[in-house]
């Protein structure tokens, strides 16, 4: 009990700082802006304009990418590979029920999301794969959707060797996400 109160001003000195955190930061900027005599709502107005028209230039490619993730889903590929990298990545500590997150994570993360969310409500959050999806959504990112917004949007057009490297990015989070969860939770 006496730890507790000895530990309870650390935790509030803590909680203060990370609720001024924020408005000091947003302060400190707007001190600099003044300082520098920067008109900051002139800034602000041109730099919302450009980043609406960036918006604009790289919808087509996400709305590819997303059509292409709805056919993918929907035509039954994504179980046919579910089930053709079963075999080779259970041995590495990778479980069969996470094969579809692992496909999705790479392409969409609100599919991805949407999956973990699936997997954590049907075998529970302490479960080993509550856990392992859990670390797996936090370690990988969406690959597809990076090269697609950030490519699309300066016009670059060949993404070979950027691909691959997301895609090896995407398989070490993945297996070190089973090695973690392994080493930290056992089994």
């Amino acid at each position: 009990m006496a730890r507790e109160q000895r530990g309870r001003p650390a935790v509030k000195l803590v909680e203060s700082a990370s609720a001024w955190a924020i408005p000091v930061l947003l302060m400190a900027i707007l001190l600099h802006a003044w300082v520098r005599r920067v008109n900051v709502y002139d800034a602000f107005v041109e730099g919302a304009g450009e980043g609406f028209w960036l918006a604009v230039k790289v919808m087509p490619y996400l709305v590819g990418m997303f059509m292409a993730l709805g056919v993918f889903r929907e035509s039954g590929a994504l179980e046919v590979l579910t089930r053709l990298f079963r075999p080779v990545l259970e041995p590495l500590g990778l479980k069969g029920e996470l094969m579809p997150l692992m496909l999705i994570r790479p392409l969409s993360g609100s599919a991805a999301f949407g999956v973990t969310a699936e997997l954590i409500r049907q075998y529970g959050p302490d479960s080993a794969i509550g856990r392992l999806a859990a670390v797996m959504q936090g370690s990988t990112d969406t690959t597809f959707y990076i090269l697609t917004f950030y490519f699309g949007s300066v016009g670059i057009r060949r993404i070979r060797h950027s691909l691959l490297a997301g895609l090896a990015g995407d398989l070490a989070g993945f297996v070190a996400s089973a090695l973690v969860c392994r080493w930290f939770f056992g089994g």
